[in-house]
C-alpha cells in the first residue's frame, strides 16, 4: 500500500504548482495560462491527481483573470465619473 502513494503518478506534476502566487501575474499571462490548463483539462490524458490540479490551477487563474477585469471597470468608472463633472461623490 504504501507503494502506491509513493507513486509518481500520485503526485502534481512539475507543471502545476499548488498553491501558486498570481499576483505577479498580468490579465494576457493569467488568461493564456488558464487557456493552456482548460486544453489540457479537455484532453483527458491526465490522471485524476494531475486533474484536480489543474482543475485548482485554472480555478485560481480565473480568479486572477476577474481581479484584473473588475479593477479595469472601476478605473473606466472614475475615468467617466471625472469626465462628467468632476466626481463631487454621490
Amino acid at each position: 500500500m504504501a507503494d502506491s502513494a509513493e507513486s509518481p503518478r500520485a503526485k502534481s506534476p512539475a507543471a502545476v504548482p499548488s498553491a501558486p502566487d498570481l499576483s505577479g501575474l498580468s490579465y494576457e499571462q493569467a488568461r493564456d495560462e488558464l487557456v493552456r490548463v482548460v486544453s489540457e483539462l479537455e484532453q483527458g490524458s491526465a490522471t485524476l491527481e494531475e486533474s484536480l490540479a489543474l482543475w485548482e490551477r485554472g480555478e485560481a487563474l480565473a480568479r486572477r483573470c476577474e481581479e484584473w477585469l473588475l479593477g479595469a471597470k472601476e478605473r473606466l468608472d472614475a475615468a467617466r465619473s471625472a469626465a462628467m463633472g468632476g466626481g463631487s461623490g454621490s
